[in-house]
């Protein structure tokens, strides 16, 4: 594995770790603000973020077309994946999100060989195959639940996982010929449209709780670091890596959930959860071999 497959890798399990330690505070802060109502606060703020860093480096040369290519993948991301994934965690359980939203991976070695011409190599099936072993592991489908009454949530959580899939392959495509933090603050600008129309609607119906200095913080940190430095990692990984193997660095998620829920809520850490994290690990050295 050479250097810049190595910081890729790097990159997508950062952002995958990130994401997975970002449900603690985002369970709290739901209790005060709305979903879409933090999500659109999340994005501004991530922009912000990233605008800074932009004005402080030389500009990126983009066409208007560019532009607007990259947006729309943003609101395929931010706008339409993210909310199937609030609709289905509302509809469903969050082991049914976990569990459902792990077929990502799959759905992205499905769509890479269409959108971007990569190979499905035998390694990378054998790599996304133990790796996906070793999630089912960690999250244990046992706890999952497949009532009729769940139906229309599991659905939206499948949607979720596809989308999210098409987005991240449409990043590798998009960032091959423009700059990777320029690109990152645009997608977040596109998630605007559908979060501020759903957020008005939050807020007339359902309005705001008492934000305190801790629930500051909070969106401080799902703002600027589990979306605006997340999302570029994120980014950044499939800029670099083929997308069968960035894909795999998703699954450091639900591990990183789990030992936190350990660490901060008593759960327990089975010997089931051992092995699954070391089965990911092993999909993702084998994948990354042939990167």
């Amino acid at each position: 594995m050479n250097e810049k497959s190595f910081i890729g890798i790097i990159c997508g399990l950062s952002a995958a770790s990130i994401w997975g330690g970002m449900y603690v505070v985002s369970k709290v802060v739901l209790e005060v603000i709305p979903p879409f109502t933090l999500l659109t606060i999340r994005l501004v703020l991530g922009m912000l973020a990233l605008g800074t860093v932009i004005a402080l480096r030389t500009k990126a040369e983009m066409t208007a077309r560019q532009v607007w290519e990259i947006f729309l993948v943003g609101f395929v991301g931010y706008g339409i994946s993210l909310g199937f994934q609030f609709v289905g965690t509302k509809l469903s359980t969050a082991s049914n999100a976990s569990l459902v939203t792990s077929a990502t991976p799959a759905f992205i070695l499905l769509f890479a060989p269409f959108l971007l011409g990569e190979a499905t190599t035998l390694r990378r099936v054998i790599a996304l195959v133990i790796s996906t072993l070793g999630v089912i592991a960690v999250i244990d489908p046992r706890t999952a639940q497949l009532s009729p009454s769940l139906f229309w949530g599991n659905m939206s959580l499948l949607s979720a996982a596809l989308t999210w899939a098409l987005y991240s392959v449409l990043v590798r495509k998009t960032t091959q010929t423009t700059d990777v933090i320029t690109s990152t603050a645009i997608m977040l600008a596109g998630g605007l449209p559908t979060g501020i129309v759903f957020s008005a609607w939050e807020i007339k119906t359902q309005g705001v709780g008492v934000i305190t200095l801790g629930i500051v913080g909070g969106i401080l940190f799902l703002g600027i670091i589990a979306t605006a430095v997340a999302m570029f990692l994120w980014n950044f990984a499939f800029a670099e890596l083929p997308a069968a193997v960035a894909s795999l660095t998703f699954f450091a998620q639900p591990v990183v959930g789990s030992v936190l829920g350990a660490v901060f809520l008593g759960e327990k850490i089975t010997p089931l959860f051992l092995v699954g994290g070391l089965f990911i690990a092993i999909g993702l050295v084998i994948a990354s071999r042939e990167s």
